[in-house]
């Protein structure tokens, strides 16, 4: 940050009165974080780039709103995770996937998958789903999410969000099993 904005309250104020210096200042310390969530719901780079820069637009919006409690980090976050949902309901990007069919029965345990592989791996995984699974699993495991709270943002049923994230997790398994990412396990499947 830049002497002037030398915390979050002095760069708040910065941006409540307009001054272009603390919106630019407040862009280049949080865009490459916010970029990396805007991609995780986006199916390209050029989506990501949209959500982006919809959700820095609605920050400027809306940082009156800023309490002042808890993180600005945390703050802006909410904000990019919104407006990446809407931007995928808006352009109708949702909708198209959210009724794909489970892929099959694999059983999957509550492990964390963390301890298999590294996060960039997985989250390069998750970009393979299809944006239904991918959107309610980021929602939900990375967000932290409840399945009544997603179901409130994505304007589906609670059963609807806790399908898609049993068929995202089994999805997700399947795919790192297929690039060897994930170690197979013996007699992992049901005859």
């Amino acid at each position: 940050m830049q002497k002037a904005y030398m915390n979050d309250t002095t760069l708040v104020a910065g941006c409540l009165n307009g001054q272009p210096d603390a919106q630019k200042v407040l862009y280049d310390t949080y865009s490459a974080k916010m970029m990396a969530v805007c991609y995780r719901y986006a199916n390209n780079r050029a989506d990501a780039e949209d959500m982006l820069q919809e959700s820095f637009v609605r920050v400027y919006q809306q940082i009156h709103q800023y309490s002042g409690k808890g993180s600005l980090e945390g703050w802006i976050r909410r904000v990019v995770v919104h407006t990446s949902i809407n931007y995928l309901k808006k352009n109708k990007k949702f909708r198209e996937y959210l009724d794909i069919v489970a892929m099959g029965d694999l059983l999957v345990k509550e492990e964390k998958i963390t301890a298999y592989i590294h996060s960039k791996q997985i989250m390069e995984c998750i970009r393979l789903l299809p944006i239904g699974y991918k959107t309610v699993l980021n929602l939900f495991a990375i967000e932290g999410y409840s399945h009544k709270e997603i179901a409130g943002m994505l304007d589906i049923e609670e059963s609807t969000s806790r399908s898609q994230y049993l068929r995202a997790k089994n999805l997700l398994e399947k795919i790192l099993l297929k690039n060897g990412i994930l170690p197979a396990r013996e007699n992992k499947l049901r005859s």
